[in-house]
């Protein structure tokens, strides 16, 4: 059990971030060797580019077992929702004693958290003979590569998950509270009387500043990056899943699919939490520009709605909207004329 004990200014200080280095170095622990059976596609297909990809460096960090990942490899984010060039460009400015101090626990061993040393790969030995500021330039160049790769092509839709997530944390927190919304990230995760307890096999019990919550769509179950001073500029970061990882294909009703027309049936249907227009044209198989045109029709009849979460727009079910996806006769919902209540004509398109 991991004990993460935060008063009430630490509390008030704690925040969440988004991630997308997380969610690269995430891909070399072991959980990304073995994807979960619910993980997104693209986690097993990552791993398959750091087997094949010119990533030495990388693929010598990357773990086949327990142990542990150099915590430089994943800065603290800076921010709600920093790009992935920041954090990069944070890993390429690491002192070179930090780069160097970290690999070395490789080495020794991490005692606080109850892990062995290895022997260092042969890659990692000459690089480090090099200098800890080579190291960091070699390890942000190919991580770079590795998001280029792996990850650049699915990010639009996977920031889109993690921002709906954030958006259901900020209600949760504005409606019930800091103790209701730290309950309701993961079933290993609760918040006891001040103290946050994390499911570990790790014994580690901290007083500590304050708390960086990141959740993941590459995690399958709660982590905690922990530096023992526990100092103001490295505060624990807390990773845990989204309970939600891609937007479920939800098969419209008949009925709706002949008022709206299969393909606007479709989207309102698979509404049922916020999505982008990048998420829905994956999910759908259609082009982005398609998806927009039927959201458009959709928005000015009042059945759906659209916010901006970050650099995202996410399109959400109305009241309307909801009530017509879960009507699953909806008698009254044509009127003699042919017209919907909504101001729709019954389309096939």
């Amino acid at each position: 059990m991991i004990e993460l004990t935060v008063d009430a200014v630490g509390l008030a200080r704690s925040r969440f971030a988004v991630s997308p280095l997380h969610e690269v170095v995430a891909t070399l622990l072991p959980w990304g060797l073995q994807p979960a059976p619910d993980a997104d596609p693209w986690v097993a297909r990552a791993r398959r580019v750091l087997r094949r990809a010119r990533l030495p460096l990388l693929r010598e960090l990357a773990l086949d077992g327990s142990g542990y990942v150099p915590d430089f490899l994943n800065p603290y984010p800076c921010g709600p929702s920093p790009t992935v060039e920041e954090e990069l460009e944070r890993v390429r400015r690491t002192p070179p004693e930090r780069v160097l101090s970290e690999l070395e626990a490789l080495r020794v061993g991490r005692p606080h958290n109850g892990l062995d040393g290895c022997e260092l790969p042969p890659g990692v030995r000459r690089a480090m003979t090099r200098g800890g500021t080579y190291v960091a330039r070699q390890a942000a160049d190919e991580m770079r590569h590795y998001w280029e790769l792996a990850f650049a092509p699915h990010w639009e839709a996977a920031k889109a998950t993690l921002d709906a997530e954030l958006s259901r944390c900020a209600g949760v927190l504005a409606g019930h509270g800091a103790e209701r919304l730290f309950n309701s990230l993961h079933s290993q995760i609760r918040w006891v009387e001040g103290t946050l307890r994390v499911a570990s096999r790790l014994r580690i019990a901290l007083p500590v500043p304050l708390v960086v919550v990141v959740p993941s769509i590459v995690a399958p179950r709660p982590g905690v990056a922990v530096d023992p001073t526990c100092g103001q500029e490295r505060p624990p970061m807390l990773i845990y899943p989204v309970r939600d990882k891609a937007i479920a294909p939800t098969a419209p009703t008949s009925e709706m699919a002949q008022l709206l027309g299969p393909t606007r049936a479709g989207l309102l249907a698979a509404l049922a939490q916020p999505a982008s227009t990048a998420q829905l044209a994956a999910l759908h198989f259609l082009s982005p520009a398609t998806v927009s045109y039927h959201l458009g029709v959709l928005r000015r009849a009042g059945l759906v709605a659209r916010t901006r979460s970050g650099r995202s727009v996410l399109y959400r079910r109305t009241p309307e909207g909801t009530r017509l996806a879960r009507n699953r006769s909806m008698p009254a919902l044509v009127n003699p004329a042919g017209a919907t209540a909504a101001g729709l004509p019954v389309t096939t398109r």
